[in-house]
């Protein structure tokens, strides 16, 4: 049998799949009219995540090519599925009209190109973002020993970038949490987060050097800061990607800045993790610092509020200049409240002005720039007639203003409320361009002669129900109804016959083709006057853009400043002052989740009493489970990052010397997906901070040792406890049940012993969540247990499996000394009978209803002398 060759892809199947080879491993939008066509597995892919029909068209190599599509006009919610559940998509637009393609040849296909990647990285638009959340690309390079890392948020045109060990890296990806990693193809670097290799030769240090100095037009890169050859290699790698993803349109980048790690406060992805400080364990903001904190107006402020806690200061006078803002407008309610409406009702400048660079910007975008700029003048005016002004807003008020001439260029040019889509026109403003007022005019008047035009037929043929109508496909034509269709095809009516559907027929006449010619052309020039002027006001809106994202930080910082202030005078917090040394004093501190959660239920929060010093830097915290001693070290630690990231800090006062490194082993978890198991991961979380920690760090440790036997735990307990004291010598809030540890308050000068409150009150236990000096007096363990509901039978074993470890601590069997003849639990259950209970016994025999009030009394009497026995 012979078998005949497959027949040729079609025309447009070949310019398909010519495309989908350049996509690659991106899903492909191919466009076709008002749709975006997806085929082969990408349209089962987006089919399956989208949840939108799979259907099939025509067929490839015998089989039939499966397909699926989502609307032009509703593209941008699909892209956002599409990216949130992990994939990369390629736009392939139309690049000519299917006039200038047949123009081509009357088979000719219209031409089609990929003009744009979307990745979760190189994301602009306000549907594909979330307004309160940075959006990092980072790209990674290796240099020798160091690595080069690259950050930037295109969305807004922050920039940094900064030289790493490799030890450094994992806590400085997870204070950037970015969307996307880029690396050279070949580097091995578990990252965490999404990665994407590419083009090795684009992390070339030299060649990346040569693409800054052309992307931002210098001679020499001198005047931004001495870069490493490391950070070079990721910055180049960075802008190569993004001129990749953009098709040769580079996104809006601030001038890079150099970051050092000894600029803030170190603090690894676990402390992060445990600490919830922007976002809980299960990836919510709600639950986390940054919610419990954040009273940000609007989008950029709570961005930058989000960074300011990843990354605590660690120079002095920085933080007190954040700080003395947030005071001077806590001082001043009015104030504060004006500044908040004022900020309250700014647009979002800097991802406008993103978008406008990358070539997505819209009128709209414009009408932000305007609006915005506009208030940061008033605003300037205002907050610079006030006296007593602190220096960083006196070093923040000159970037307010400035944009004079474009506000006002802006303001002439464009109408109040201009649209987001720039084809229909429609937003330049009236009296801006005399030359396009009249042929609007003409436009105008060529629609009113239309109008005319219809009435005068109407009258001419006697068809009341005439209609002058217009569509994409016909334009302007005459409209009646079948049964009127044959009096304008006689001969010598004046209409020529276009089209007949069912129920109505379409003509044309020449006087209506003169007249739509008139109104075509008129409205065709005065698009096109309209767009020469929206390139022209882009234009001058990219000559500022170093300057309007100046004012856009400004702005970020007021409103996270005056935030601050808000959640101070809200909460009742204080000004931390900041001292030498190795202080930690702090009075009447209070966990900011912990105390909101509290408050909405009603209850308040215990505050208690922080003061590590030279002479008392670690504290061993015993106590029972559920009374506190967890919160009690986070709230320690959120307190020092507040401070240091130059906010008021919820506590009665605070005095602090700065910590360089945050460590915190507060609970765990297995690690499944890399083979750990909880026990593992804590040696491994404790391991880094034992190698890590320096004096001025501040280190909580909750239960170290937990996770393996009694006696292999407390030995690393106490090992670990010692490692602090002695090497580390750094603060240290060490929580812990193994009460064996408080012996070693009598050889290390510096630890001393507290313990959180409770009290068993007629069987129960009490829980005051306060702490005090000394160790507590036992573990309170099966109290808790009872608290949680066990079943008596297992409590009443529990207490004589602990009555007989008790006793034979002293023998020479060990912990488990006594328990070879304790009787089976089954055995020991079954014989165990529940007590007499003669208050029950008395209650359930009492006839109520039958009782008189002299004898409900006497009953009374007696019941109570049951509960106070003989």
């Amino acid at each position: 049998m012979v078998h005949s060759p497959p027949a040729a892809p079609t025309p447009m199947m070949a310019q398909y799949l010519a495309l989908k080879a350049e996509a690659a491993d991106c899903l492909l939008f191919y466009r076709m009219g008002d749709f975006f066509e997806l085929f082969f597995d990408d349209a089962k892919a987006a089919a399956a995540t989208l949840d939108i029909a799979l259907t099939s068209r025509g067929e490839h190599d015998g089989a039939p090519i499966p397909m699926c599509g989502v609307p032009v006009h509703s593209a941008e919610a699909y892209l956002a599925r599409l990216i949130r559940a992990g994939h990369r998509v390629a736009i392939a637009e139309q690049t000519e009209t299917p006039a200038e393609a047949k123009a081509r040849g009357s088979k000719a296909l219209v031409a089609r190109a990929i003009v744009r990647y979307v990745t979760a990285g190189t994301l602009t638009e306000d549907a594909l973002l979330d307004a309160r959340t940075d959006n990092m690309l980072v790209a990674l390079a290796q240099v020798g020993p160091d690595y080069g890392l690259a950050a930037a948020d295109i969305s807004n045109g922050r920039f940094e970038t900064m030289t790493l060990t490799p030890a450094q890296l994992g806590a400085e990806l997870a204070r950037l949490r970015p969307s996307e990693v880029v690396m050279p193809s070949g580097l091995a670097i578990d990252t965490g987060y999404a990665a994407y290799p590419f083009d090795r030769a684009a992390f070339d240090s030299l060649r990346a050097e040569a693409l800054l100095k052309r992307h931002y037009a210098v001679a020499t890169l001198d005047g931004f800061g001495s870069f490493s050859r490391a950070e070079l290699a990721a910055m180049g790698g960075l802008l190569a990607y993004l001129d990749h993803a953009g098709k040769g349109t580079l996104p809006f980048l601030a001038i890079p800045v150099r970051r050092s790690t000894d600029a803030h406060m170190a603090i690894d992805a676990a402390t992060r993790e445990s600490l919830e400080i922007v976002q809980t364990m299960a990836g919510h903001r709600a639950g986390s610092l940054l919610a419990a904190v954040d009273r940000t107006v609007t989008g950029p402020g709570a961005r930058l509020l989000a960074a300011d806690l990843s990354a605590p200061l660690l120079d002095r006078q920085d933080i007190d200049a954040r700080l003395a803002l947030v005071a001077w407008l806590h001082g001043d309610s009015g104030l504060r409240g004006a500044l908040r409406g004022a900020l309250r009702a700014l647009p979002d400048i800097g991802r406008a002005l993103g978008r406008i660079a990358m070539g997505r910007g819209s009128p709209r975008d414009l009408g932000q720039l305007r609006d915005g700029l506009g208030e940061a003048r008033l605003l300037r005016e205002r907050l610079g007639a006030l006296s007593d002004r602190p220096a960083l807003l006196d070093a923040l008020l000159p970037t307010l203003d400035g944009h004079g001439e474009l506000v006002d260029r802006l303001t002439r040019a464009l109408v109040p409320s201009p649209p987001t889509e720039s084809g229909g026109g429609g937003y330049i403003a009236d009296g801006y361009d005399a030359a396009l007022d009249e042929l609007r005019r003409m436009a105008g008047d060529g629609r009113r002669a239309i109008a005319a035009l219809e009435a005068r037929y109407r009258e001419q043929t006697g068809i009341a129900s005439l209609k002058i109508r217009h569509n994409a496909v016909l334009g302007y034509h005459v409209e009646v109804s079948a049964k009127h269709g044959d009096a304008l095809m006689r001969e010598g009516s004046g209409f020529t016959h276009r089209q007949t559907l069912a129920g109505v027929v379409r003509f044309n006449s020449v006087d209506l083709h003169e007249q739509a010619s008139r109104v075509a052309q008129a409205g065709g020039h005065a698009l096109a006057a309209e767009a020469a002027h929206l390139e022209e006001l882009i234009e001058s809106a990219l000559a500022r853009r170093r300057a309007i994202d100046a004012t856009a930080r400004a702005l970020a910082r007021l409103d996270v400043a005056a935030a601050l202030a808000e959640r101070a005078a809200e909460g009742g917090w204080c000004r931390p002052d900041f001292a030498d040394g190795r202080c930690l004093d702090i009075t009447g501190g209070r966990h900011p989740v912990v105390e909101d959660a509290l408050t909405r239920q009603g209850q308040a929060f215990v505050a208690n009493d922080c003061r590590l010093s030279d002479g008392d830097r670690l504290w061993l915290v015993t106590g029972p489970n559920m009374g506190g001693k967890s919160t009690f070290l986070r709230q320690n630690a959120l307190i020092v990052i507040l401070a240091q990231s130059g906010s008021f800090v919820p506590a009665a006062s605070a005095r602090i010397s700065l910590v360089d490194r945050l460590f915190s082993r507060v609970g765990a978890s297995d690690n499944l997906a890399r083979g750990r198991s909880t026990f593992m991961v804590e040696m491994v979380e404790t391991a880094a901070i034992l190698a890590q920690a320096t004096e001025r760090s501040f280190v909580i440790l909750d239960e170290v040792g937990r996770g393996t036997s009694t006696y292999d735990g407390l030995a690393l307990a106490w090992a670990v406890v010692e490692a602090v004291h002695e090497v580390n010598r750094c603060r240290c809030l060490f929580a812990t049940h193994y009460h064996e540890l408080t012996r070693l308050a009598e050889k290390l000068d510096a630890l001393s012993l507290h313990h959180v409150r409770a009290r068993e009150w007629k069987g129960d236990l009490v829980l005051l969540h306060e702490l005090a000096q000394g160790p507590a007096d036992r573990s309170y363990g099966l109290a808790v247990a009872r608290l949680a509901g066990l079943p008596p039978a297992v409590l009443a074993r529990a207490k004589d499996v602990l009555a007989r470890l008790e006793a034979g601590k002293a023998k020479t069997g060990g912990i488990a000394a006594g328990l070879d003849d304790l009787p089976l639990f089954a055995v020991s259950a079954a014989r165990e009978t529940p007590p007499a209970d003669p208050l029950r016994e008395a209650l359930s025999v009492l006839d109520i209803d039958t009782l008189s009030p002299r004898a409900a009394l006497d009953m009374l009497y007696r019941l109570k002398a049951l509960i106070e026995g003989p």
